[in-house]
C-alpha cells in the first residue's frame, strides 16, 4: 500500500505548539508511507490541491491528514480524495488539535506524540476497506412539531418550494407565545397584526397539514425514511363538520368556570372554548373536566344547537401515521414557573418575591396580556387584584436567570428587552405614572436594541436601578419594595401598585419526552443540543432531525425566524435528491456466529437491530439471528462492544483495524 501523509499546521492552533515539518519528516520513514509533507492551512484549496497532485504523481492508494477534528474537515479531505480517485473511506484523520496542541504547551513533547498520533492512523489505513455509500429513497415531505412563529415560517417556506408539510400543535390553535404578545421590540408594532395573516397563511396552504391540539406519540425510521405516530387527542368536535361559527361556546352555560391558559390565568373561560378569537384552526374544544355533560351526564346544549351536528361527545384519541423524510422541532420554551403555594411559615413576602401570593405581582407574559388590545382588560393598563390603574410599577430582572440556586446559570437572552418593552407601553399608556426597573446587567445585544433601551431611560423617563431586590410585602393595599442601588451605594424603598417578574425562559415540561421520542441530545436544562454550534447549528446529532426556535435555546424572534427558515433550508437539500447517500460506517453481523441472545438489539440506541430467521432448503427455520438495518444504524458501536460472541463488527473500526493502532507502538516501546 502506497500510503501520502499531510501534516496541517492549521495557522497557529498547531503549529504554535506541534513542530509540523518534523512531524512530517518522521512520518516519511513510516512503513509503506511513500510521501509527507506539511502545509500553513492543508483544509484551504491550495492545501487539497496538494494532496491531489500527490495522489496522482506518487500513485497514492491511501491518505492520513494530521489536522483537527474529524467533525470539522472529514468530509472535506474524503472529498479531495475521491475526487483525486481515492475511495473516501481510504482516508484517515489524526486529531493533531484538539488531542495535541490544544491541550499541550511542551513543544518537543507535543511533537512526539504528534507523531504517535499520525503513527497509529497510518497502521489503521492499512487495514481500511474501500466502502460504499449506503443510499436511501428519501420521502419528499416534512413534519414541523410546533405551531408557533418559528413553526409557522419554516412549514411556509418549504411549502411554498413545493414540499408537503405535516405541522402538529400540541394546542388548540397554533400561534405559540408570539399570539400572546401585545406589541413586539425593538419596533413596537403589533404582535398580532404580523403574526395572524401567517397562521391564515399556513391554514389556507394546499401543501401544509395542520394537525392541532395533538402530539408525537413515536419516531421510527431514518433520515428521509421517518414513520411518525401522531395522537390526535379528542375536542369532542368534528373538525371536518365544525364552521367555527361560534354558537355552541356562547350557548354554553357553563360560563367562567376555568383559567385561560391562553390570558395567563388572568381571565376565566367556558366549558366549550376557542383559545382566542383569533384562533386558527376557529375549532372549538370541550374541557371535559368542568363541562356539565362529562361531569353528570345532562346538558347537551352546544349539541342541540349545532346545525352541522358537529358535537360528538363520544370522541375519541385518534393515532395519525404520517410517513416523513425530514423533522423540524420548533417546540418553544416556557416560562419558569415560580412556587405559587409559599409555605405559610415563610416570612411575608419571603421567596420568589410574593408571586402567586399577592395578586399584583405578575409574570412578563401576564404582563402582556394586561397591555394586549384582546386581552382579560381590552388594553388597559389595570391592576388585577382590584382594577385600578398603577401608578407606579417595579420590574425585576434576571428572576430565575443566572441563578445557580434555582437551577438557571445562562441569561435568558430576551429579558432585557421585554422589561423595557413593558416599561414604554406602562408609559404610554400612564402618561403620569412611575416605572422602576431592577436589573443585573443590561444585555440588549441586536440591530437598534440597545438603542431601544436608552429610548426607554431618555424619552420615557423609565428609571433604571442597578441592584437586586431583597424582599417584597404587602402593606396598606401597596406592594413595598425593598432593594439596594449598588450604583449610588444606598438602600431603595418604593411603594409599588405592581411589580412585573421577568421570570426565565425554560424548556418544555415535554422536551426531555419528546428528545428520547426522537433520539436526539439535550443539553442539562432540557434545550435541545445542536451537531455543532458554529458549522451545524439547526442539525442534530440525529441525520434529518433539525431544530428551530427557543427549543435549542432562549431566542428572539428575529432570531427564531431566522433559525425556522435555515432548518427549512436544509430540509430543503434533503429534499433536493431523489437518493441519499449516506456513510457505510455501520454494524455488521456475522451471522454464522451470532448467538441469537439480542443482546445488542436492547442496547440499541436507534432501534436498528432486528431479528432474522434463517430457514433451511425446506423453508424450516433453523436459527433466528440478528440483523442491522443500515438505514437505522448510526455507528455507534454499542453493539459491538456488546456482542458477547463478538459477532458484530463495526465497518471501518473492526478489529484487526483497532489492534494496528495498538500494535503501532510496539516499535516505540
Amino acid at each position: 500500500m502506497r500510503i501520502g501523509v499531510f501534516i496541517c499546521h492549521c495557522g497557529e492552533n498547531i503549529g504554535r505548539t506541534v513542530d509540523c515539518p518534523s512531524v512530517a519528516s518522521a512520518c516519511a520513514n513510516f512503513s509503506g508511507v511513500v510521501h509527507a509533507e506539511d502545509y500553513k492551512y492543508m483544509c484551504s484549496d491550495p492545501g487539497q490541491n496538494l494532496i491531489k497532485q500527490a495522489i496522482k504523481e506518487k500513485n497514492l492508494d491511501a491518505v492520513v491528514v494530521g489536522s483537527c477534528s474529524p467533525h470539522m474537515h472529514e468530509k472535506t479531505f474524503r472529498k479531495a480524495c475521491s475526487d483525486a480517485g481515492i475511495n473516501p473511506f481510504l482516508v484517515e484523520m489524526a486529531n493533531l488539535r484538539e488531542h495535541c496542541s490544544w491541550i499541550h504547551d511542551d513543544v518537543p513533547s507535543a511533537t512526539r506524540k504528534a507523531i504517535d498520533l499520525v503513527r497509529m492512523l497510518v497502521e489503521k489505513v492499512k487495514f481500511n476497506e474501500p466502502l460504499i455509500p449506503i443510499r436511501v429513497p428519501v420521502t419528499k415531505r416534512a413534519l414541523v412539531i410546533g405551531g408557533g412563529i418559528s413553526g409557522i415560517q419554516a412549514s411556509l417556506d418549504i411549502a411554498n418550494a413545493g414540499y408537503e408539510v405535516v405541522l402538529v400543535e400540541k394546542e388548540p390553535s397554533i400561534g405559540g407565545h408570539m399570539s400572546q404578545l401585545s406589541e413586539t421590540f425593538p419596533t413596537l408594532d403589533c404582535s398580532q397584526c404580523i403574526l395572524t395573516p401567517r397562521m391564515v397563511e399556513v391554514y389556507q396552504h394546499p401543501r401544509i397539514k395542520l394537525v392541532s391540539y395533538s402530539e408525537v406519540e413515536n419516531v421510527e425510521g431514518f433520515i428521509g425514511n421517518f414513520s411518525v405516530t401522531i395522537r390526535k387527542k379528542a375536542r369532542s368536535v368534528k373538525d371536518e363538520l365544525c364552521t367555527g361559527c361560534g354558537l355552541c361556546v356562547q350557548k354554553c352555560p357553563i360560563k367562567k368556570v376555568a383559567l385561560s391558559d391562553f390570558d395567563e390565568g388572568l381571565a376565566t373561560r367556558p366549558a366549550m372554548y376557542v383559545p382566542f378569537p383569533q384562533a386558527v384552526p376557529n375549532i372549538p374544544v370541550i374541557d371535559r373536566s368542568v363541562c356539565t355533560y362529562f361531569k353528570t351526564g345532562k346538558c347537551q346544549l352546544c349539541k342541540k344547537v349545532c346545525g352541522r351536528e358537529a358535537i360528538d361527545f363520544e370522541q375519541q384519541d385518534q393515532l395519525i401515521k404520517e410517513d416523513v423524510g425530514a423533522i423540524i422541532v420548533a417546540t418553544g420554551y416556557k416560562l419558569y414557573t415560580i412556587d405559587k403555594k409559599p409555605d405559610e411559615s415563610m416570612i411575608k413576602g419571603y421567596g420568589e418575591y410574593g408571586y402567586g401570593k399577592f395578586k399584583d405581582v405578575v409574570d412578563g407574559l401576564q404582563f402582556e396580556r394586561i397591555a394586549s388590545a384582546s386581552g382579560p382588560t381590552s388594553g388597559e393598563m389595570l391592576r388585577p387584584s382590584d382594577k385600578t390603574t398603577p401608578k407606579k410599577i417595579v420590574f425585576i430582572q434576571c428572576v430565575g436567570s443566572r441563578d445557580e440556586s434555582k437551577g438557571f446559570s445562562y441569561c435568558s437572552k430576551i429579558c432585557c428587552m421585554y422589561t423595557a418593552k413593558h416599561a414604554m407601553l406602562y408609559k404610554h399608556k400612564v402618561h403620569d405614572g412611575e416605572a422602576y426597573v431592577f436589573y443585573m446587567d443590561i444585555r440588549a445585544g441586536g440591530k437598534n436594541y440597545d438603542e431601544f433601551v436608552r429610548r426607554a431611560i431618555e424619552e420615557d423617563g423609565v428609571k433604571y436601578i442597578r441592584g437586586r431586590v431583597s424582599k417584597i410585602y404587602e402593606e396598606n393595599g401597596k406592594l413595598i419594595v425593598k432593594g439596594e442601588d449598588t450604583l449610588a451605594g444606598v438602600r431603595v424603598e418604593i411603594d409599588a401598585d405592581m411589580v412585573v417578574l421577568a421570570t426565565a425562559m425554560i424548556a418544555q415540561n415535554d422536551s426531555v419526552k419528546l428528545a428520547q421520542t426522537l433520539s436526539v441530545s439535550y443539553d442539562k436544562y432540557g434545550f435541545f443540543n445542536e451537531s455543532h454550534p458554529k458549522l451545524k447549528p439547526v442539525e442534530t446529532s440525529t441525520g434529518g432531525i433539525f431544530l428551530a426556535g427557543a427549543c435549542n435555546a432562549p431566542r428572539d424572534i428575529p432570531d427564531s425566524v431566522s433559525m425556522a427558515s435555515a432548518a427549512a433550508a436544509k430540509a430543503l437539500v434533503l429534499f433536493g435528491s431523489d437518493v441519499l447517500e449516506r456513510e457505510p460506517v455501520v454494524a455488521k453481523v456475522n451471522e454464522a456466529t451470532c448467538a441469537g441472545c439480542f443482546y445488542c438489539q436492547k442496547v440499541c440506541a436507534y432501534n436498528a437491530i432486528e431479528q432474522k430467521e434463517i430457514k433451511d432448503r425446506q423453508g424450516n427455520v433453523i436459527k433466528v439471528v440478528a440483523y442491522v438495518n443500515s438505514g437505522l444504524c448510526q455507528g455507534c458501536g454499542t453493539c459491538n462492544a456488546t456482542c458477547p460472541s463478538k459477532s458484530v463488527e463495526l465497518l471501518g473500526f473492526k478489529d484487526d483495524q483497532i489492534y494496528a493502532q495498538i500494535n503501532s507502538f510496539a516499535e516505540v516501546f
